[in-house]
C-alpha cells in the first residue's frame, strides 16, 4: 500500500472541515456528551475446558499454584528480560525494585494465602496511569513527572488480585499518537511497535510482563496488539474505571488491558471490572453459531497480504460453523466521519486539560504541539457539532451490525511501518479502529496471523454493552487461528 503523505496539522484542518460540513439529522439532534449505556445481553456460559497459550498468564498462576514455579523465579526472569532488552527497544519510563515483593509473595503463598487471580504475575502500566510510588510522566519533556501518593482504581485492583506491578512504560507522547516513535518493534527493531501503548506490547511480547495496563482513546490498545502480535481489548465505556491518569479525551479515553491470549483479557478484565467471573465463565465456547459481519470497505486499500489472511480467517470461522456476512456498512464515508469527529472531540478536550495543567508545548514533540495548539483554536460551534455527529453516528452504526454478533475486520490495513516511514501512516494504521471508541462498542484485536513475515491483527466489534458476546466470539476465533510465533531477540 502507498500512503498518502500528509502532515499532522493537514489531517487536523481536514477533520475539522469535515465535521463543520457534514450533514447532521435532524436539527435537533442533541449533542452526545455522554454516551447511552445499553444493558448487556446474556450471552450462555462456556462449556468445557478453557485453553490458551504457553506462557500466558493462566500458564505461569498454574505453575505458581501447582509450586512448579515462584514469583521471586518468575520476577526474575521478568526483571532479566528488562535488563537485557528495556534500551534497546525503548520501552520503560520507570523500572521498580520488585524483589522484596515478590518474596513477601512466596511467603503468602506458602502459607496458601493467595491474593488472588494474578498472585505473583508480571504486570507493566502505561506511563499516562497513575502508581502509587512511581512518577506518571506521559513520555514527555513537557510536564514535570508528578509522583502520586495512590494508584488508579485499576491498578489497585490489579494489585488487589497480587499483581506484580514491574514498572511504567513508554506511550507515544502524552498517548497523542499511534506509533511510539523512540520505541522499537521487537519483531522488527527497523519498524515502529504502533501506538499508543507501544511500550506495553513490547514489554509483552519480550517476557518483561505477562499483561499490561494501557488506554485506548481512538486505537491506542488495538494498533499495537495488531502489529506486535497481541491481543488488545477496549471495553465498553465504563466498564473499567477511569481515574488518576494523564487525561487525553475525558470522553473517549478507556482503561484497556493487553495480554498475550483471549483468556488472559477474559481474567484482567474480571478483576478491572471488579466483575468475578462474568467474563471468564463465557470463554470455553466455540465460533459456531455465530454471525459475523463484514464489509468490503474495511479492506479498501490494505496491503494484499493483509486481506488475504483476513479472508482466510474468515474462512476459517465459515468452516467452523459460523455464519459469515457481508454488510453495506460502516461505509467508507462513516470511516471518514468517524475518524474527523473523533480527531476533532478528543484534541479539543485534550488541548483544554493540557492548557489547565500548565503543560509546555514548546518541549513538545512537533507532531503533539501542532495537535495541540490548532485544537485550542477551535469553535465551541465545533467542538458541539462534533458531539451531535457523535450521536448520529453511534445510531447509524448500531443498525448496521443489528444483525450479526460481531463485526470483523483487519485491525489495522498494514503491517508495522518502518520508523522513518511512520508519519506516512498515522491514518492508515488507525482508521478501522477510531469508529468503535467513538461511538462506544467494545472491541478487541488478536492475532490472525503474519502478512509479509510480520503480525497482522483481526479486530472484532460488538454492540454497546455486549463485551460478553465479544470476549466469546474472540475466543472462539483464537481457537482456529495460526498460533502466534515464540519471540526471538535479534
Amino acid at each position: 500500500m502507498t500512503p498518502t503523505h500528509r502532515t499532522t496539522a493537514g489531517l487536523f484542518r481536514e477533520a475539522v472541515d469535515i465535521v463543520r460540513t457534514w450533514p447532521l439529522d435532524p436539527a435537533d439532534r442533541k449533542p452526545a456528551f455522554v454516551l447511552p449505556t445499553v444493558p448487556a445481553e446474556p450471552v450462555p456460559d462456556g462449556h468445557g475446558a478453557v485453553e490458551g497459550l504457553d506462557g500466558d498468564i493462566w500458564d505461569t498462576i498454574a505453575r505458581l499454584r501447582a509450586g512448579a514455579a515462584s514469583v521471586a523465579h518468575i520476577a526474575r526472569e521478568a526483571t532479566a528480560r528488562i535488563a537485557a532488552y528495556a534500551r534497546t527497544y525503548g520501552v520503560f519510563e520507570f523500572e521498580a525494585e520488585v524483589g522484596e515483593e515478590a518474596a513477601q509473595l512466596d511467603a503468602e503463598a506458602r502459607a496458601g494465602a493467595f491474593r488472588g487471580p494474578l498472585h505473583g504475575v508480571p504486570i507493566s502500566v502505561k506511563d499516562v496511569i497513575d502508581v502509587a510510588g512511581m512518577p506518571t510522566g506521559g513520555s514527555s519533556q513537557a510536564l514535570t513527572p508528578r509522583l502520586p501518593k495512590e494508584d488508579a482504581t485499576a491498578v489497585a485492583r490489579l494489585r488487589g488480585a497480587g499483581a506484580l506491578i514491574v514498572g511504567k512504560v513508554a506511550t507515544h507522547e502524552f498517548a497523542l499518537g499511534v506509533t511510539t516513535p523512540q520505541s522499537r518493534n521487537p519483531w522488527e527493531p527497523s519498524r515502529v511497535p504502533g501506538g499508543s501503548s507501544g511500550g506495553s506490547a513490547i514489554s509483552l511480547v519480550t517476557g518483561m510482563a505477562l499483561g499490561s495496563l494501557g488506554t485506548d482513546t481512538r486505537a491506542s490498545i488495538r494498533v499495537p496488539a495488531a502489529v506486535c502480535g497481541l491481543v488488545g481489548y477496549k471495553p465498553s465505556f465504563g466498564l473499567i474505571p477511569t481515574d488518576r491518569w494523564l487525561t487525553l479525551s475525558w470522553s473517549l479515553d478507556h482503561f484497556a488491558p493487553m495480554a498475550r491470549s483471549v483468556r488472559d483479557i477474559a481474567l484482567m478484565t474480571d478483576i478491572l471490572a471488579a466483575t468475578p467471573g462474568r467474563f471468564t465463565r463465557m470463554l470455553p465456547t466455540s465460533i459456531a453459531g455465530r454471525r459475523v459481519g463484514y464489509t468490503e470497505s474495511a479492506l479498501a486499500g490494505a496491503q494484499p497480504d493483509v486481506v488475504e489472511r483476513f479472508r482466510e480467517s474468515l474462512r476459517l470461522m465459515e468452516r467452523a460453523g459460523a455464519q459469515v456476512l457481508e454488510l453495506e456498512a460502516p461505509s467508507a464515508s462513516d470511516t471518514m466521519v468517524a475518524n474527523a469527529t473523533g480527531m476533532v472531540l478528543s484534541r479539543a478536550e485534550a488541548a483544554a486539560f493540557h492548557g489547565e495543567i500548565g503543560t509546555d508545548l514548546d518541549r513538545c514533540s512537533p507532531e503533539v504541539r501542532e495537535q495541540l495548539r490548532a485544537a485550542a483554536g477551535l469553535h465551541a460551534t465545533d467542538y458541539i457539532r462534533g458531539l451531535r455527529l457523535r450521536g448520529q453516528l453511534r445510531d447509524r452504526l448500531a443498525g448496521a451490525i443489528a444483525g450479526v454478533d460481531v463485526l470483523a475486520m483487519p485491525t489495522c490495513k498494514v503491517v508495522a511501518p518502518l520508523r522513518e516511514e511512520a508519519d506516512d501512516y498515522l491514518l492508515v494504521l488507525s482508521e478501522n479502529c477510531i469508529a468503535w471508541s467513538l461511538v462506544d462498542f467494545p472491541a478487541i484485536s488478536l492475532s490472525m496471523g503474519q502478512a509479509d513475515g510480520l503480525p497482522c491483527g483481526i479486530q472484532f466489534v460488538a454492540a454497546p454493552g455486549q463485551d460478553d458476546r465479544l470476549l466469546a466470539a474472540a475466543y472462539g476465533f483464537e481457537r482456529l487461528a495460526p498460533a502466534p510465533p515464540a519471540w526471538r531477540p535479534e
